[in-house]
C-alpha cells in the first residue's frame, strides 16, 4: 500500500512482517539514491492519515506503539524519522478515526461508544473536545468521515442517519456536508436503491464534485458543471467502468482506471486542461497477458431469498455454455459458490480473476451479496446482525437452489469456496447443512467465534458483540457455541480443503486443528498450512500452489478441467497434514498430522434445538 508524500520526491509505503498485520511505514526517494528507510518501529501498526502541501516534509500517521488498542496521531519527519504526538488516543472509549486540516492539525474525530455506536467530536483550541453529534449503532458501519474542506469550516462524510431530530429516518448512505460549528448537515447526493460508495473530491478546495452509487453496477452523478463534463467525456471514451485513483495538485491531470468483466484493468492519463480540451492517453494494461484470453461476461442477477429479501448477485458461465446470451447455460453445470469476506463488504460487477479462472475450468460461478453485505442500505446490512451461520447461511443456500431451479447448476454438483468470513460460511455450510454442498474449500476461517472475539481489537469488539453475539452474557455465549463450526465439525461428511496462514493474528492453530481432527478419520480432508503467510496469501509462489491444490480438489469433486501442476509448487512454503496424495507433487510438503487437541464441548443437543439452530447429531457431537 503506497502513496506520494507531499514533497513529490518521496514514496511512502506500508508493509507488514509476513502477514502479522503490523504494517510498518517506509519511505523511499524516487531517485533510488538511498535504500528505503523505516519511519515507524517494528511490531507496531501504522496507518497513513494524511500529507499536506503546507507541511511537505512530514507525514501524519495513526500509530499504536504506545497502546496496541488505540493508536495515537503522530507526525513524522521524512528526513530523519523524528516523531511528535499530535493527538493522544486511549480507552475505554478511544477514537477509531480522525480528520486533519490543511496544516496537518487534528480537527475531527470519531469516538467509539459502549453500545457499538460512535460520536463525532470536534477538537478546538487547547485540546478541548466538543461532541458534535452521535452516530447510532445501526448506522456505525454505514457512516464514515471523508475529509475537511480547505477553509476548515465544513467536512464531508458518508452518513446513513442525518442525526438531526427533525430529519426523517433514512436507510441508504448519503454524501453529506457538515458544518463544523453547528453540526448542521446538508445532503449533497444519494442513491435510490444503494449507498454512495465513492466521491470525487477537489484536491485544492476539498469540496465534492461527483459521487457514485452501486446497486447492480456503479453509476456516477455530478455535483458541478465540470464534474458533469468529466463524466460524459469518460463515458464516451471508455467502454468499461472507471475509477479515478489519483489527481495532481492543480487538478489538471488524473489517473483513471478502467475495467469490465472482459477487460482487465487499464490505466490512463486524463488531461483535463490541455490546449485541445480533454484528452485521454493510455498508459498500460495491468494484466497484459490476459489481452487475448477468452474472458467471459458477468451477469448481474437479483435472487429472491425464502423470506422475500432481494440478493444482488453476479454470475459467470464458461465459454460456449450460453449460446443465446441470456445468462443461462444450455444445460446445467457444476457450480462454485463464492461467499465474500467481511461479511460487511460486497461483491461487485467487473473483472474478477476467480470468476474467470473457474469459468475457464468449466464451472458456473456465483457470488452472492447475502444479508449483512455493505452497500445496499443499513437495513440490509443490519439484517445480518447475529445471523452468522443462520439467515446469512440460508441466503447462500437459497442462491444455490435458485441456480438449480434456473437450470444453471446441477443439484448434486455444487461446491462452496471462500476465505475469511467466506471460509467461515464454507465450514458452516458443510457442518450445519451437510447435504447441501458436494464439497467445500475454506481459507483463514474463524471456526471458533469465541476465539475471533477474544483476538479482535478493543475498538471493534463492542461492534462485534452487537453483530455476532455478546460473549459477556450467557445467551450470547450459547449463541456463539451454536454458530461456531468448530463445535459441529463432526457432522461434516463432504470433502473439505482446509487452509490458513500460520502468522494470521486473528486465528489460532487450535481452532483449525479442531475442525481437522473431527473429519480426519473420514478420509475427506486436505489440510494445508502456509508458515510464512497471514490472513491472505501474498507471496505469488504460495498463492499459485494453493490454487493448484484447489483446482485439483474441485476437479475431483465436480469434474472440471485441471491444469497439470507443472512448476506450481516451486518456491512455495507449505505444510501438508492431510490429503497430500491427492495432488501430484504435493507429497513433498507432507507433515505428520497435527497432534490432537482437546475438542470444544458442545452444548446439549436439546439446547441447540430449543434455539432453533443446527447441532451435531448425538453420535457426531464433539467430545471434550
Amino acid at each position: 500500500n503506497f502513496q506520494w508524500a507531499a514533497d513529490g520526491a518521496t514514496l511512502l509505503y506500508l508493509r507488514d512482517d509476513n502477514g502479522d498485520e503490523n504494517t510498518r511505514l517506509y519511505a523511499v526517494d524516487i531517485t533510488g539514491a538511498a535504500a528505503p528507510r523505516a519511519l515507524t518501529p517494528a511490531g507496531a501498526r501504522a496507518e497513513i492519515l494524511g500529507v499536506s502541501a503546507a507541511d511537505p516534509g512530514a507525514v501524519v500517521v495513526m500509530l499504536n506503539d504506545r497502546d496496541r488498542a488505540w493508536p495515537d496521531v503522530v507526525r513524522i519527519e521524512l528526513a530523519n524519522g523524528a516523531r511528535s504526538v499530535l493527538q493522544r488516543n486511549g480507552g475505554p472509549r478511544g477514537y477509531a478515526s480522525f480528520l486533519l486540516d490543511r496544516n496537518n492539525a487534528v480537527r475531527v474525530g470519531l469516538r467509539t461508544r459502549a453500545d457499538g455506536g460512535a460520536e463525532v467530536v470536534v477538537f478546538e483550541a487547547r485540546g478541548r473536545a466538543r461532541e458534535l453529534f452521535e452516530i447510532p449503532f445501526e448506522d456505525a458501519m454505514s457512516s464514515r468521515l471523508l475529509g475537511l474542506e480547505a477553509d476548515g469550516a465544513h467536512f464531508l462524510m458518508l452518513d446513513s442517519s442525518l442525526g438531526q431530530p427533525d430529519t426523517p429516518a433514512r436507510d441508504r448512505t448519503a454524501l453529506v456536508r457538515v458544518n463544523v460549528a453547528s453540526g448542521e448537515k446538508v445532503v449533497l447526493g444519494e442513491g435510490e436503491r444503494s449507498d454512495v460508495v465513492d466521491v470525487w473530491i477537489d484536491p485544492g478546495t476539498g469540496t465534492a464534485e461527483a459521487f457514485a452509487t452501486e446497486y447492480l453496477r456503479r453509476e456516477w452523478r455530478a455535483l458541478s458543471a465540470d464534474g458533469q463534463a468529466d463524466i460524459e467525456f469518460l463515458d464516451r471514451s471508455l467502454t468499461g467502468d472507471f475509477t479515478v485513483v489519483s489527481r495532481s495538485a492543480d487538478d489538471a491531470r488524473w489517473i483513471v482506471v478502467e475495467e469490465s468483466p472482459t477487460t482487465p484493468r487499464r490505466s490512463y492519463l486524463f488531461d483535463r486542461a490541455g490546449p485541445a480540451g480533454r484528452r485521454l492517453t493510455s498508459l498500460f494494461s495491468h494484466r497484459p497477458e490476459l489481452r487475448q484470453a477468452p474472458l467471459q461476461p458477468m451477469a448481474p442477477v437479483e435472487i429472491t431469498a425464502r423470506d422475500g429479501t432481494t440478493l444482488v448477485s453476479y454470475l459467470t458461465l464458461p465459454g460456449g455454455a450460453d449460446a443465446n446470451g441470456d445468462a443461462r447455460p444450455e444445460a446445467p453445470l457444476p457450480l462454485v459458490l463464492l461467499p465474500h469476506d467481511g461479511p460487511w463488504a460486497r461483491d461487485s460487477y467487473g473483472f474478477d480473476a476467480a470468476h474467470q479462472w473457474l469459468a475457464n475450468r468449466g464451472y458456473a460461478v456465483l457470488s452472492v451479496n447475502f444479508r449483512g453485505s455493505a452497500g445496499f442500505g443499513k437495513a440490509f446490512l443490519n439484517a445480518g446482525n447475529r445471523e452468522w451461520g443462520a439467515r446469512i447461511q440460508e441466503d447462500l443456500a437459497d442462491a444455490a437452489e435458485w441456480a438449480v431451479a434456473q437450470g444453471i447448476a446441477e443439484q448434486d454438483r455444487i461446491a462452496i469456496v471462500g476465505a475469511g468470513f467466506g471460509g467461515y460460511a464454507v465450514l458452516a455450510g458443510l457442518a450445519f447443512t451437510p447435504d447441501q454442498y458436494r464439497c467445500g474449500a475454506s481459507f483463514a476461517a474463524p471456526a471458533n467465534l469465541f476465539t475471533m472475539l477474544d483476538r479482535s481489537p478493543a475498538w471493534r469488539r463492542d461492534q462485534l458483540y452487537q453483530r455476532v453475539a455478546d460473549a459477556r452474557t450467557e445467551a450470547g455465549r450459547q449463541l456463539l457455541r451454536v454458530r461456531s463450526p468448530a463445535f459441529h465439525a463432526g457432522r461434516i461428511k463432504s470433502p473439505l480443503l482446509l487452509s490458513y496462514g500460520a502468522r494470521d493474528p486473528r486465528l489460532t492453530r487450535s481452532e483449525s486443528d479442531q475442525v481437522a481432527q473431527a473429519v480426519r478419520l473420514r478420509g475427506i480432508l486436505t489440510y494445508l498450512v502456509f508458515p510464512d503467510e497471514g490472513r491472505e496469501l501474498v507471496r505469488p509462489q504460495n498463492r499459485l500452489s494453493y490454487l493448484a491444490v484447489l483446482e485439483h480438489f474441485l476437479g475431483d469433486c465436480l469434474g472440471g478441467r485441471v491444469e497439470p501442476v507443472g512448476a506450481s509448487f516451486e518456491g512455495a512454503a507449505i505444510h501438508v497434514y492431510d490429503g497430500a496424495v491427492n495432488v501430484p507433487g504435493l507429497s513433498a510438503f507432507s507433515r505428520r498430522p497435527a497432534r490432537p487437541v482437546a475438542q470444544p464441548t458442545a452444548q446439549p443437543v436439546e439446547e441447540a434445538e430449543e434455539a432453533g439452530e443446527p447441532n451435531a447429531d448425538a453420535e457426531d457431537a464433539p467430545q471434550q
